[in-house]
């Protein structure tokens, strides 16, 4: 989960964040084809993905972190990003003794609270203008998570969704990427789940 960022990056930190964002889908990309390729049961392969989606999420927010505050910007969100990916990943860990189904709703606890948070940012922030990205992006992670939940319950519950839900976070970050070469505006959308930052007035 990725927050909002006062001021205009600097050249350095703009082509910083451009990258990250490549990496990140790229990262979702692999990821995704991996847990697919095994997402009816529980090995150690797709034990180790769970674990590391997370983990992966955590180092990017800490590299978000830096940028944020060499442009003296807000990084309170990302502090929570943090807290709640690497609080994930420990979950996940134990989830992934317990059977698909546990997986399945740790997972959608991740997803419903990041997306609750995206879109009380959003709805809070809506007066910046473009903010449609970060409430759309929280009220699809919102919906996702409430979906994981309901497979968990069904007999054939599978770990395919989570692929798709992470690709789909990849190709927000590709579709931004571009961005990081532009010059900000007041109506640039805000980062969320799976979607990158954006620089909208106001500190946190």
């Amino acid at each position: 989960m990725d927050t909002l960022v006062d001021a205009s990056p600097g050249t350095g930190v703009t082509a910083a964040l451009r990258r990250l964002y490549f990496l990140r889908f790229a990262f979702a990309a692999v990821w995704a084809g991996l847990l697919f390729a095994t997402a009816d049961s529980l090995t150690p392969l797709s034990g180790a993905l769970l674990v590391i989606y997370p983990l992966f999420d955590v180092a990017c927010a800490v590299v978000d972190v830096r940028s944020a505050k060499a442009d003296d910007g807000p990084v309170r969100h990302l502090y929570l990003n943090i807290a709640l990916s690497a609080l994930t990943g420990v979950g996940l860990a134990v989830a992934a003794t317990s059977g698909i189904p546990a997986v399945l709703r740790v997972w959608g606890v991740w997803a419903v609270t990041a997306g609750v948070v995206q879109l009380l940012v959003g709805a809070a922030r809506r007066r910046l203008g473009g903010q449609w990205a970060m409430i759309a992006s929280g009220g699809i992670s919102t919906l996702a998570g409430a979906s994981f939940f309901a497979q968990a319950g069904k007999d054939d519950a599978s770990l395919g969704s989570l692929a798709g839900y992470a690709f789909l976070g990849g190709i927000f970050f590709l579709v931004s990427a571009p961005r990081r070469g532009r010059a900000p505006t007041p109506a640039s959308p805000g980062g969320g789940p799976g979607t990158p930052r954006a620089p909208p007035a106001g500190h946190d």
